[in-house]
């Protein structure tokens, strides 16, 4: 093979981000099509690919040559002067030396760096300039820059520089991207003559790069559509943008042969550097910090001490020996593999916590399984309780590391990361990048917006993406299956646009800080890694992505936040405000009560089955014992549950458990005869053919992956052990085998589902026992989240417990508990936030405020702030104060200027007669208005809480409504069934309308409304929605008339008919009232307003309950029939004197 006449040395992977297109596999497969045996990248201002590349491009025969394309900051500015751009230049890592350089660089372009471009001055280049080339960055380089702007001294000065830097290592870049009529761009021109000059003249050599950001010409449009994407730029405006030209592609070697072939040492040069930098990044073994002179003996010693505790405490699931064995068996497997280090880091930071009072989840994930886990606190899981496998965890015979996932309180998790930056160093602990992809629908929304076209047009296209689980399919996927889209593509934009989302759509699109992961060293990151900075956290990151960083030596933790524990944590330390104490921990797992509310499926925020398949699944299993909340864990996901109503069936004696073969069927007896459990497989191969547990878990692996050769292998070294081991047939063995292989797909790690089955339950038996503190606790967890909170309150009055509203003298800034009932948080109200709430809560103190002048004077309601304070009048939780919530709305300004005078004084230390600051300020006079009705009450009071709290728009309705058979919700939801529609008339207050168009092009919509008794939703198709659009506005009352239809527990509503409220209540006819007065003087003027309305069809008799001198009532009958309409009653509700409004 001859030797090659040109490398490229120039080239931007998809990870310089939303600018170069060649993803890393394309680029190596385009090095194998030409037959280049050595390629460079070089993204920009990153190493984000260096290791993947590495190791991919060398498995496949390709040189991998590491370089990154840096901004140097060539020209600063002077004092007073506005900061230059920087100018790129490349830098090639030629030794060990030169990568961990080129590393130390990367971290320079964004560590300590917040809120500034990346960029490196000319001493952070001298500072790590061993065993790297540099190229002077071509004509966009600072070089080439000077050079066209007439600054030959500059550009000469700045060489000198990097020629000192750089001794024997510093090359003059050019290239050449020829336009039309083979012309050189202006800047290509302007600069080349110059760099060639000044490269003869200093006796450096020149190097011919061409600067690739896509694979092939043919992608020049779409390439220049990403580069809008990322400027938010339009591709056809007139305006500075970038621009690349057509020629920016991975030329072959012939290409650029022929346009240098007038300077054949640029051209040679290249192969010369390539050679030069022969290095290959090496993977690491896994790297931990010493966590002790002798890690072996501490976890001998702190796992016998553990266990010891734990046995002393809990109930043995087994003899205590069984423990013993099972301990030093795990022990034994963690010292051959080396992994002590590993176990002891995790057991610190956990106990740390636990020791500070953040909670901890009981286990996930398969270390769930291991029992020295358990002894050292890592997890609060008996394996041997739950029959759990060490081999799921930690595999003897395939070696790979173990792997905690740790649940931590969401509102602590960071607490127990910054311990671990304390123990071992700010600079040894990182965050792990994770990189976001330009999927199919953002590509058609982004190239739909550089193109400039309808946003209603492109959220169509967008919207005709099929989703499959929770991913879109492709452009082109999408394109064979939806003829919708193939109809549209006729068009010549859209063809436009969905031929250029094919071409982008999987490239990289951004990168973020992975959710859990942390990596722990034994040295600075960036001795290991090179390290990112995302703007949005305070720590930094490494720049490789979770499966790189591995291979780079680092460990990763993952510290998970799991709301849940939040919540329980929240109702643990509302019960300690009670003086009861609970370990949940040790709370006994066969409650009665509990397995009650879970059989009764009243799971609503009970972790793991608060969905309504999950409650179904419930009501059929009838859970008993805590096994069967672990199997319903492991069995509610596709595929698998399909075998719940088998299980359900032989749970409860209406079916015979199916035997699979007598040597397995013990195996499968607590799962009712089904394979649920990854475990489950490892030990029927362990125990039907004689694997060890490790080789059954390598047979687990090697069916859940459906990797053809291992299964050809297995197969018959399975059928062969269980005709050895038990003398099953061989047409047998291979039934169970292929039994195995099919839910080995399916398969459950068993260790997770009990660890998440314990959270469940130890929710379900506070809910079960304490529900009180229970359901503050989950409403504290949203407290910012209006529609879960309208869930929870609709919940806790399911419950029978009663709610406290919003109130300055009884609520917290968060939900608590008083006497049995919930108390409504202050900062749950919609824009007020916690923190302004408890200002005005530790203001209150131990002392109630006595009037809202009172509460002016002790809280700064300048601090507070105008909208929170509307939002608490509205919410009435100034009523203790003042019950017209009208005028104390309107008084709002008064009284924050007279709150903002008294503030002002007692910050000015004034005195006064009267003795504190600013009490002979006067207080202002309160305007006199009527109070809202009720209806506007309950309408302000909705704008504040996000729903409805002290009553319904629809309650003065009721009694009417019944007249005329129209049900609530709730009476609805009992009376409908499955398979048998009901047709019914229910009312509702309107929430909201969505419409949509079905694939015929029909509208139909969507419709959120309430009742008295909770929310549902409406379907309404086309006809429906024409004729009663007009009624269906956010906050109409309406009746429907609806067919009305069970699925599982879901109630599916369709509109047919869509009536106003007031006709419906006025065909109702009236009723007589009877309306209790608190005083005589009051009956005038309710009498008054009989006299004063308009007639109505609504007519009745009304009855006046007035107390005398003794307070006995004294009912006194108004002569003649007078209109009775649910505004009346509303009216009457709020007038002085009155209180009760009853119909008779």
């Amino acid at each position: 093979m001859s030797s090659p006449r040109f490398i490229h040395l120039r080239v931007h992977t998809e990870h310089s981000l939303l600018e170069g297109a060649v993803p890393v596999q394309k680029l190596i497969g385009l090095c194998v099509a030409q037959s280049m045996p050595a390629v460079a990248i070089t993204d920009t201002n990153n190493m984000f690919a260096a290791l993947e590349f590495s190791t991919y491009a060398a498995s496949a025969g390709v040189q991998p040559i590491i370089g990154c394309q840096v901004s140097l900051a060539h020209d600063p500015a002077g004092p007073g002067e506005r900061p230059r751009a920087a100018a790129p230049i490349v830098l090639l890592a030629q030794s060990e030396a030169g990568y961990l350089n080129l590393m130390k660089l990367n971290t320079c372009l964004y560590i300590g760096k917040a809120g500034q471009l990346p960029q490196l001055t000319v001493a952070e280049l001298a500072a790590h300039a061993r065993g790297l080339i540099c190229l002077t960055g071509g004509p966009d380089g600072p070089l080439g820059r000077f050079l066209q702007a007439g600054q030959r001294p500059k550009a000469q000065a700045l060489l000198e520089k990097l020629a000192a830097i750089y001794p024997g290592r510093l090359y003059i870049e050019l290239q050449r991207h020829p336009g039309a009529g083979e012309q050189l761009p202006e800047a290509e021109r302007a600069s080349e003559r110059g760099l060639v000059e000044m490269a003869y003249a200093m006796g450096l050599p020149l190097v011919a790069t061409n600067d690739v950001y896509f694979p092939k010409a043919a992608m020049y449009e779409a390439h220049d559509a990403l580069l809008c994407i990322a400027e938010g730029a339009y591709v056809d405006q007139q305006g500075p943008r970038r621009r690349l030209t057509p020629q920016h592609y991975f030329k072959t070697e012939a290409e650029m042969a022929t346009l240098f072939a007038d300077l054949p040492e640029a051209l040679e040069n290249s192969v010369e550097i390539a050679r030069r930098c022969a290095f290959k990044v090496a993977k690491r073994d896994p790297i931990l910090p010493k966590f002790a002179d002798d890690e072996v003996e501490e976890l001998r010693r702190q796992a016998g001490e553990g266990l010891a505790a734990r046995l002393a405490i809990i109930p043995h699931a087994v003899p205590v020996a069984e423990y013993e064995a099972r301990l030093a068996f795990e022990l034994g497997i963690i010292e051959k593999m080396k992994f002590p280090g590993y176990f002891l880091i995790v057991a610190d930071f956990i106990k740390w916590a636990k020791g500070q009072g953040i909670p901890v989840g009981p286990g996930r994930g398969s270390g769930a399984g291991s029992l020295v886990a358990y002894a050292l606190t890592i997890t609060d899981l008996d394996p041997l309780r739950y029959k759990l496998l060490f081999e799921r965890f930690l595999n003897p015979e395939r070696v790979s590391m173990p792997d905690f996932d740790i649940d931590f309180c969401m509102d602590r998790r960071q607490e127990v990361i910054e311990y671990v930056q304390q123990k071992y160093g700010r600079d040894k602990v990182g965050q792990i990048i994770t990189f976001g992809a330009l999927l199919s629908k953002a590509a058609i929304r982004d190239v739909g917006r550089v193109l400039q076209m309808p946003y209603g047009q492109v959220d169509r296209l967008s919207k005709m993406i099929p989703v499959e689980g929770v991913k879109p399919v492709s452009i082109t996927k999408a394109l064979a299956d939806e003829p919708r889209l193939r109809e549209a593509a006729k068009e010549e934009v859209v063809a436009r646009l969905l031929d250029y989302g094919q071409q982008i759509e999987g490239l990289l699109r951004n990168a973020s800080t992975h959710a859990a992961g942390v990596v722990i060293g034994d040295r600075p990151l960036d001795e290991l890694v090179p390290l990112y900075q995302d703007p949005r956290s305070d720590m930094p990151a490494t720049q490789f992505n979770m499966k790189w960083v591995e291979a780079a030596g680092l460990v990763k933790f993952d510290f998970l936040g799991l709301k849940t524990l939040t919540v329980i944590q929240n109702a643990l330390e509302l019960l300690a405000q009670r003086g009861i104490d609970i370990d949940i921990s040790l709370i006994p797992l066969d409650d009665a009560k509990t397995y009650e509310l879970y059989a009764s499926a009243r799971t609503v925020a009970v972790f793991q089955v608060e969905s309504s398949g999950m409650m179904d699944a419930l009501r059929r299993m009838k859970p008993t014992c805590i096994e069967d909340i672990v199997a319903l864990v492991a069995l509610y996901r596709p595929g698998p549950m399909e075998n719940i109503p088998t299980y359900c069936e032989v749970k409860n004696g209406l079916r015979q458990i199916e035997s699979i073969h007598p040597t397995i069927d013990h195996i499968l007896a607590e799962t009712q005869g089904i394979i649920v459990y990854q475990e489950q497989v490892m030990e029927i191969g362990q125990v039907m053919a004689g694997y060890s547990l490790g080789g059954a878990d390598l047979l687990r692996r090697a069916m859940g992956k459906k990797i053809a050769a291992e299964m050809a292998k297995e197969r018959p070294k399975f059928i062969e052990g269980a005709a050895k081991t038990h003398g099953v047939s061989k047409e047998k063995a291979g039934e169970v085998f292929d039994l195995l292989e099919k839910f080995a797909n399916y398969g459950f790690n068993k260790s997770h589902a009990a660890a998440y089955a314990v959270v469940s339950y130890q929710t379900a038996w506070l809910k079960a026992n304490h529900p009180v503190e229970f359901m503050a606790g989950v409403m504290n967890c949203d407290i910012h989240l209006t529609d879960k909170l309208a869930v929870y309150k609709r919940e806790v009055d399911k419950l029978g417990i009663r709610t406290v509203a919003p109130c300055v003298n009884a609520s917290l800034a968060s939900f608590s508990v008083r006497d049995g009932a919930v108390v409504y948080a202050l900062g749950a109200l919609k824009n007020v936030g916690v923190e302004a709430m408890k200002l005005i809560t530790e203001a209150r103190g131990a002392k109630p405020f006595a009037s809202l002048f009172d509460l002016a004077r002790r809280v700064d309601l300048k601090r507070i702030g105008k909208r929170p304070l509307e939002m608490l009048a509205r919410a009435g939780a100034f009523d203790v104060l003042d019950s017209n919530r009208a005028r104390v709305f309107d008084a709002l300004d008064a009284l924050g200027s007279y709150s903002a005078a008294i503030h002002e004084a007692r910050n000015s230390n004034q005195v006064s007669l009267f003795g504190e600051a600013g009490a002979d300020l006067p207080e202002p006079r309160l305007p006199f208005r009527d109070d809202w009705l009720p209806v506007e009450r309950l309408s302000q009071e909705h704008q504040a809480i996000g729903f409805y709290l002290s009553g319904h728009p629809l309650d003065d309705y009721m009694g009417p409504l019944k007249r005329k058979q129209v049900m609530t919700l709730h009476e609805l939801h009992l009376r409908a069934t499955e398979n048998s529609p009901l047709i019914a008339k229910i009312a509702g207050s309107v929430a909201s309308r969505q419409e949509k168009k079905s694939a015929k092009g029909n509208r139909f919509a969507f419709v959120s409304l309430s009742d008295p008794t909770g929310l549902y939703e409406v379907t309404v198709f086309s006809d429906t929605l024409e004729a009663a659009r007009g009624f269906l506005e956010p906050g109409m009352n309406v009746v429907l008339t609806v067919k009305a239809e069970l699925e599982g527990e879901t109630l599916k509503l369709l509109a047919n008919a869509v009536q106003p409220i007031d006709q419906v209540a006025a065909e109702a006819g009236g009723a007589s009232l009877r309306i209790h007065l608190n005083r005589a003087e009051a009956a005038a003027s309710v009498a008054a307003l009989f006299a004063r309305v308009e007639n109505s069809r609504s007519r009745g008799q009304i009855i006046l309950c007035i107390p005398d001198q003794t307070g006995r009532e004294i009912d006194l009958t108004l002569p003649a029939d007078y209109p009775v309409t649910p505004q009346i009653k509303g009216a009457i509700k709020a007038m002085p004197g009155v209180v009760l409004v009853e119909e008779v």
